[in-house]
């Protein structure tokens, strides 16, 4: 066993040693709205639950390591003091991971992770309309932990008033655990499913990913690709080339001799196939021939 001092470490060993240990993490999908109303979406896993009565939900948006500047979420919360915070299924996990880009102010991150704002009906912040279970808050509360690179900064947010999708509530009027199927965060690119277990997702893009909202519209209007298909597909800094593309259809004709005349909705379904395996580059491919 190996012990180590806190004072001994950099911010960076510490925050990794911090997000491998305690973990899994659950999501706060965070979004905000500045003072000329411009709205802002942001994942979180420094979250938990802690108070009923009333009832207390408490995220921190961190400073960042690298230069020690502050994220979107806080400023936002300080001009306006609301949020929703949406839990995070695996239905949207890949679009909630293409959110935590750190796209430029100003930038609407449910148009770049392809979500649906959704009005709130006590506060100004935008609800995400796929997310199962949204809850209206009031911030009470900010708390600065530090001033330097990777202090965090507490929101004490209390509940108004909870949304709940019908799919995932019982008979009872309880919720169901496993229809809700949460996802929860955990060190590196690990993230683990309530009912599943682990898996992994590439961090996004330092050079920022394209986004939903730059893809041609028979992509992203798709009856058949996910919006987790469609979190990958938009974490890429640019589309393949035209040369790129006839390349790639030549070398799989030979398997697909039809490929060349297959409508949007067979190659929307050969492209899904790819990225279960992870291939987003030839799922790109694909969707522009």
């Amino acid at each position: 066993m190996i012990s180590l001092n806190s004072k001994d470490l950099s911010t960076g060993k510490l925050h990794g040693y911090l997000l491998s240990a305690v973990a899994p993490r659950p999501i706060a999908f965070a979004s905000t709205i500045d003072a000329d109303g411009n709205p802002n979406l942001s994942p979180f896993s420094y979250f938990n639950v802690f108070s009923s009565n009333p009832p207390i939900l408490i995220f921190s948006p961190a400073r960042r390591v690298r230069d020690n500047t502050t994220k979107h979420t806080l400023r936002n919360v300080e001009q306006v003091r609301e949020v929703v915070i949406n839990v995070v299924n695996y239905d949207i996990v890949h679009q909630m991971s293409l959110s935590s880009t750190e796209y430029p102010d100003g930038v609407n991150e449910f148009e770049k992770a392809g979500l649906t704002m959704l009005p709130s009906e006590d506060i100004k912040p935008f609800r995400v309309a796929e997310s199962p279970i949204q809850m209206e808050c009031k911030v009470n509360e900010i708390i600065s932990l530090g001033s330097e690179g990777g202090a965090g900064n507490l929101i004490i947010c209390e509940v108004l008033k909870f949304h709940i999708v019908d799919e995932v509530m019982n008979e009872d009027g309880t919720i169901n655990q496993e229809a809700l199927d949460l996802v929860a965060r955990a060190g590196g690119s690990y993230y683990s499913r309530a009912k599943k277990g682990f898996f992994e997702i590439p961090k996004p893009l330092l050079t920022l990913g394209i986004g939903v909202d730059a893809m041609p519209d028979h992509v992203k209007d798709s009856m058949i690709l996910t919006g987790n298909n469609l979190g990958m597909l938009a974490n890429v800094e640019a589309l393949p080339t035209k040369d790129q593309v006839n390349k790639f259809i030549e070398d799989i004709s030979e398997r697909y001799p039809n490929i060349k005349n297959a409508s949007h909705r067979e190659k929307h379904k050969l492209a899904q196939n790819y990225l279960s395996y992870g291939d987003v580059e030839s799922a790109w491919k694909l969707l522009l021939s």
